[in-house]
């Protein structure tokens, strides 16, 4: 169920970010869904992490998840303060290095179609900040395309398995 949880929320800060970054939602309103996501994903963290029945497997998703909340409340954080964003870009590097064993091991080790699924959002999400690490850090002409798989994602990735999770439906 917190899986579920949590994925609904990252469909919608990864496709309201994609907005954003075609021009479609202005800097300072932003910041609310990012704020919002990142207090939904570090409460799955901390009830994860900490709550009864927190083993190492749980607690090995919390400290992914939380790669994703820092992201949210990074961007979020760059809005308010007006900053270019480069060391979001190269927290993003970091995250996408993270993601290939992650996704390596969800394929080799894979039994349901669950796991098949997870692995391969892992590989999506490793592109897409490993595209943020181009666009921010790195400063590549890559806005437009950026745009487009972070909205790609959101959908894919969170929004409707989250929702399906949610609704008993996955």
């Amino acid at each position: 169920m917190l899986l579920g949880f949590a994925l609904l929320y990252v469909g919608a800060v990864l496709f309201l970010n994609g907005l954003w970054l075609h021009g479609k939602i202005e800097d300072r309103e932003i910041v609310v869904i990012n704020v919002v996501s990142g207090f939904a994903t570090l409460a799955v963290v901390i009830y994860t992490a900490f709550g009864p029945g927190a083993n190492l497997a749980s607690v090995r998703g919390a400290a992914l998840t939380l790669l994703f909340t820092t992201t949210y409340f990074w961007v979020a954080y760059n809005r308010v303060v007006a900053v270019d964003g480069r060391g979001l870009g190269w927290f993003s590097l970091f995250v996408a290095i993270t993601t290939v064993p992650v996704a390596l091991g969800g394929f080799a080790t894979m039994q349901t179609s669950l796991d098949v699924w997870m692995a391969i959002n892992w590989v999506i999400w490793g592109v897409l900040w490993f595209m943020y690490f181009l666009l921010l850090a790195l400063k590549k002409n890559i806005l437009s395309p950026t745009a487009s798989f972070t909205i790609f994602a959101g959908i894919a990735t969170g929004w409707i398995p989250g929702f399906l999770l949610l609704d008993g439906r996955l």
